[in-house]
C-alpha cells in the first residue's frame, strides 16, 4: 500500500518541479529577449544620432577657438590641429650691464679684485623641442594679446593647405572684425583652393593685404583674387612660376574698356617667367586703369619689347575700335542723363543744339519732354563753358579728374574765393563744386573714366594721355636693352612734359623706377640721362646743399 501510496506523490512532485523549471526558462527568455530588445533599441538610437546631421557651428569671431572648433568637426584629430600661435617678434635690446657691478674689494686681502657680471642668458632666439619647429602652426598678431577677438594679421608658412583647411577658413575668416593682412607662403594652394580662397575674401570688408609667395599653380587663376568685386589694396604674386598665360589674365583683371579694379594700389610681380608678351598684357592692363601705384616686374624675362610697351602707356596711346565704342556710349549716356535706355540718335538730331528731343510713334512723353528741355539748355550751356577752355591746335581743356561743376558754379563765384572754413582756395573743386582750400586740398582726386579724358585726332586715331597714376615701377634684372631704356626716357619726358602743362595733384607721373642689372652697360648714354631725369623726381630726393665754399670752410674752422 505504501509503494502503491507513494507512487503517485512521487510523479506529481516530478511534474511540479518540470513545470517550475518550464516558468523559469520562460522567465530568462523573456529577461533575454527584453535586453537584446532594449540593445538593438539603444544601437539604432545611436545609429539615428550618427544619421543627423551636426548642428552648424557659428563662430563667434575669436580666431583661436573656431579654428580648433571647425578643425575638429571636420574630422581633424587633436594632434593633427595647427596651433595657432602668437608670430615671433624680435627681442628687444637687453639693457647695458651696470658700472657700479663691476668691482668688488676684498674684505680680508684689502685688495681690489675685478668681477665681471654674470653673462645673461641668450634672448635673440628661443629654443624648441626635436622638430617641434618643423610642426604646422597658424601665426596670427592682434592688436591686444588679453583679447582674442583683435586678429590683425594671420601668417601659414610651409604647410599644405588643402580643401579641408581652405574651408575651416571659408568660415572663420569673414567673421574676423579686425583683420587686414593675410600670408601664404609656400602652402601648395591648387588651382580649387584659389577659387574657394577668391569667393570668400571680399566678405572680409577689412583685409587689405594678401601675399601668395611659393605657390606655383598650373592653371595660374591668380586674377580670380584681384577681380572687379576684390577690396584687397596690396597684393604680392612673387615666385608663383607666373607665365605670359597668367599675366594676360592679370592685365584682364586690372582694367578693359568696360571694367576697372578700383581699389588695388600695389602688385608685385617679381621672380615669375613673365615675358614680353605677358609684359604687354600688363601693360594693356594700365591703359584703363588710374588707381595701381605702385607695379614690380623684377627677376622676370622682359626685354624691349615689353619695356616699349610700357613706356607707350606711360606717356601716350591711340584708342583701339573696343575703347573708341565704348568712349561713344560714355559720351552718350553723358549727355543725356534721364534717358533710362538711350537709343543712338539720328544725325539730324545729333547735330542740331536747340532741337528737343522728338516724340517717337507710340510714345507718350507727357513729363520727360520738360526734363529733356532741360537737359538741352544744360547741355548748351556746359558747351558754351567748353569753348572758351581751348588749347593750342583747337584741342579743348578738359580737366576729367573733377566732377561736373556746371550746376553749381555760380554759388562757387558768388561765395568767392573762400570756403565754408573761410581759408583761401588754389582753385581745386569739391564735390558740390566749392572751391577747395590751399591747405585742404587733396593730393588724391576722384579719377573717372580714362575713356572721358581730352583727346587728340592724329591720322584718324584718337590718342589720350598715358597712365600718369603709377608713380613706382621696378623692372631690375629683366633683359632691356637700350632700346627699351630709350623709350621708357620718352615716357618719363613725356610726363614731365604734359605735368608742366596740365598740373594735377593726383596725376604726378613716375616718381621712381628700378632698372638695376639689365642688359645694358650702366655707363650707356640713355641709363644716364634717365637716371639724371629720374633722381629729381624721387620724393626722397635732397638736393645738395648750395652753400658757398668761402661758409663751408668758415663753419669748418669753428
Amino acid at each position: 500500500m505504501f509503494a502503491a501510496g507513494t507512487g503517485p506523490s512521487q510523479g506529481a512532485l516530478i511534474k511540479s518541479l518540470s513545470f517550475v523549471k518550464k516558468v523559469k526558462m520562460g522567465k530568462r527568455m523573456e529577461k533575454a529577449l527584453k535586453e537584446k530588445a532594449a540593445a538593438s533599441s539603444t544601437s539604432q538610437d545611436a545609429a539615428d544620432d550618427e544619421s543627423k546631421t551636426p548642428e552648424p557651428y557659428s563662430c563667434t569671431g575669436m580666431f583661436e577657438q573656431d579654428f580648433t572648433e571647425l578643425c575638429r568637426r571636420s574630422g581633424l584629430q587633436q594632434g593633427e590641429i595647427p596651433p595657432v600661435v602668437i608670430r615671433p617678434k624680435r627681442p628687444p635690446t637687453p639693457p647695458p650691464p651696470d658700472p657700479k657691478a663691476q668691482t668688488q674689494v676684498s674684505a680680508e686681502d684689502g685688495e681690489e679684485e675685478q668681477k665681471e657680471p654674470e653673462e645673461p642668458k641668450p634672448t635673440t632666439y628661443t629654443t624648441k623641442d626635436k622638430f617641434q619647429y618643423f610642426k604646422p602652426t597658424v601665426q596670427v598678431e592682434m592688436e591686444n594679446e588679453d583679447k582674442p577677438a583683435t586678429v590683425t594679421e594671420i601668417y601659414i608658412r610651409g604647410w599644405k593647405v588643402d580643401d579641408t583647411m581652405m574651408g575651416v577658413l571659408k568660415q572663420c575668416l569673414p567673421t574676423i572684425e579686425k583683420l587686414h593682412t593675410l600670408y601664404f607662403w609656400n602652402t601648395g594652394l591648387t588651382e580649387k583652393t584659389i577659387a574657394e580662397l577668391a569667393s570668400f575674401l571680399p566678405q572680409c570688408s577689412n583685409l587689405k593685404n594678401l601675399t601668395l609667395d611659393g605657390n606655383p599653380v598650373l592653371e595660374e587663376n591668380f586674377a580670380l583674387l584681384i577681380g572687379d568685386d576684390s577690396l584687397l589694396a596690396n597684393v604680392s604674386f612673387r615666385n608663383n612660376h607666373i607665365t605670359d598665360k597668367g599675366a594676360e589674365m592679370i592685365g584682364k583683371a586690372l582694367s578693359t574698356a568696360k571694367s576697372c579694379n578700383k581699389n588695388l594700389i600695389s602688385l608685385n610681380l617679381s621672380y615669375n617667367k613673365i615675358t614680353d608678351i605677358g609684359a604687354t598684357h600688363i601693360a594693356n592692363g594700365l591703359r584703363m586703369n588710374r588707381v595701381v601705384l605702385s607695379l614690380s616686374l623684377a627677376s622676370n624675362q622682359i626685354s624691349d619689347t615689353g619695356a616699349k610697351k610700357l613706356g607707350e602707356v606711360l606717356s601716350r596711346f591711340p584708342l583701339t575700335h573696343e575703347e573708341t565704342v565704348e568712349r561713344r556710349k560714355l559720351i552718350r549716356e553723358k549727355g543725356s542723363p534721364d534717358r533710362k535706355s538711350p537709343s543712338p540718335p539720328s544725325r539730324g538730331r545729333a547735330e542740331s543744339k536747340d532741337r528737343p528731343g522728338s516724340k517717337g510713334s507710340g510714345t507718350v512723353l507727357d513729363k520727360t519732354d520738360k526734363k529733356r528741355d532741360k537737359s538741352s539748355k544744360k547741355k548748351d550751356a556746359k558747351k558754351e563753358k567748353e569753348e572758351d577752355k581751348t588749347v593750342k591746335g583747337g584741342a579743348k581743356k578738359d580737366d576729367k579728374w573733377k566732377k561736373d561743376t556746371t550746376r553749381h558754379g555760380s554759388k562757387a563765384e558768388m561765395q568767392g574765393t573762400k570756403t565754408a572754413k573761410g581759408k583761401k582756395t588754389v582753385g581745386g573743386k569739391d564735390k558740390k563744386g566749392a572751391l577747395l582750400p590751399e591747405s585742404e586740398t587733396p593730393d588724391v582726386v576722384e579719377a573717372i573714366n580714362p575713356l572721358m579724358d581730352s583727346v587728340e585726332n592724329i591720322d584718324g586715331q584718337l590718342w589720350i594721355p598715358g597712365n600718369r597714376a603709377l608713380i613706382n615701377l621696378n623692372l631690375s634684372r629683366n633683359q632691356i636693352s637700350e632700346g627699351g631704356f630709350k623709350a621708357l626716357l620718352l615716357g618719363v619726358q613725356y610726363q614731365m612734359t604734359l605735368n608742366s602743362l596740365q598740373p594735377n595733384p593726383a596725376l604726378k607721373g613716375l616718381m621712381r623706377i628700378s632698372l638695376n642689372k639689365n642688359a645694358i652697360s650702366p655707363s650707356n648714354d640713355a641709363v644716364s640721362k634717365l637716371q639724371e631725369l629720374m633722381t629729381t623726381r624721387d620724393p626722397f630726393y635732397k638736393p645738395p646743399s648750395q652753400s658757398p665754399d668761402g661758409d663751408s670752410q668758415s663753419h669748418g674752422g669753428q
